[in-house]
């Protein structure tokens, strides 16, 4: 099973050469053999606009998956915004 959540591309400004635009998306799966638990895992899957199969794909255990979402309130709150 795998299902998507959410995806969209970063908001830096694409004419950038240095930082090419970034997409991300965001899944849930029971697919991960490698993590032989058979839990379901959250997907987040990085990669450059244009470049599909060719970003980072890492399988987030729900204890992974709130640190990273702590990780981002904090950086949220840090720039003066709402997490």
């Amino acid at each position: 099973m795998r299902r998507s959540i959410d995806d969209a591309t970063d908001d830096h400004p694409s004419d950038e050469d240095d930082r090419p635009p970034a997409s991300w998306a965001i899944a849930v799966s029971d697919d991960c053999e490698a993590c032989g638990d058979d839990a379901l895992r959250v997907v987040l899957t990085l990669e450059e606009v244009g470049r599909s199969g060719a970003g980072l794909v890492a399988h987030l255990a729900p204890d992974t998956a709130r640190r990273l979402r702590a990780a981002i309130a904090a950086a949220l709150r840090e720039i003066g915004e709402d997490a």
